[in-house]
Parts: structure tokens; C-alpha cells; sequence
């Protein structure tokens, strides 16, 4: 059964730092590119980050350019998202998917089937 769960989120002041994380069980992330979204209140779900799953490439989208790292440990199947300088803006429910095209950016994230179940981020203002 493929499953991911995400993991790491809490509450940090503005300028600190949080590490999520995304465990995958019931497939190789090889054969997946891995997607990070947010979605703050009222708002829309954002795709903020990606690893592609053979290569290793990544994208950020510009607002966390610089302060966000994705990478992976593939033994351990497991997704992470450095996130550093902390802004209040940043305040979200983070989930990662798992998108079996391998896209990254994913461009549109209502076809993508595989979600963790979210963790959320607060940096109070």
C-alpha cells in the first residue's frame, strides 16, 4: 500500500527554523517525484518545492528561493524540506505528494492522487 506521512511541523518564531519531513512507504521514491504544497487559510494549495525522482533535480518556487532546501535519502524513502528564515507568511498545513509522472513542478495538483495526511507550520507575526 503506498502511503506517505509528513512529520517535523510546529510553532517558531519569525527568522527560526523547522525540518519536515515526508516518509514514503510501498513504493521507491526513484519512481516518483516528490511535491511539497502549502495551504494557508482561505487560500489556495501552493506547490513550493519538488525533487524529481531519478535525477534528483529540484525547483522552489520564488517565494522560499534561498531559505527552503528539499532533498532525500532514498534508503530511507524519506523526503525533507529545510526551512529556515521563517516568515509569518510561511504560516501553512504542509503536505507532500507523490506524483508517479515524475513532474516537478507538478503544474496542477488536482491529478495528484498520493497525499500525506499534512503537518502544520505556525510563525506567529
Amino acid at each position: 500500500q503506498l502511503h506517505l506521512a509528513e512529520s517535523g511541523g510546529g510553532s517558531v518564531q519569525p527568522g527560526g527554523s523547522l525540518r519536515l519531513s515526508c516518509a514514503a512507504s510501498g513504493f521507491r521514491l526513484a519512481d516518483y517525484s516528490i511535491n511539497w504544497f502549502r495551504q494557508a487559510p482561505g487560500k489556495d494549495r501552493e506547490e513550493i518545492a519538488c525533487i524529481s525522482g531519478y535525477a534528483g533535480s529540484t525547483y522552489y518556487t520564488d517565494s522560499v528561493k534561498g531559505r527552503f532546501t528539499i532533498s532525500k535519502d532514498d534508503a530511507k524513502r524519506t523526503v525533507y524540506l529545510q526551512m529556515n528564515s521563517l516568515k509569518p507568511e510561511d504560516a501553512a498545513v504542509y503536505y507532500c505528494a507523490a506524483d508517479p509522472f515524475r513532474n516537478c513542478p507538478s503544474g496542477d495538483y488536482r491529478y495528484l492522487e498520493l497525499w500525506g495526511q499534512g503537518t502544520r507550520v505556525v510563525v506567529p507575526s
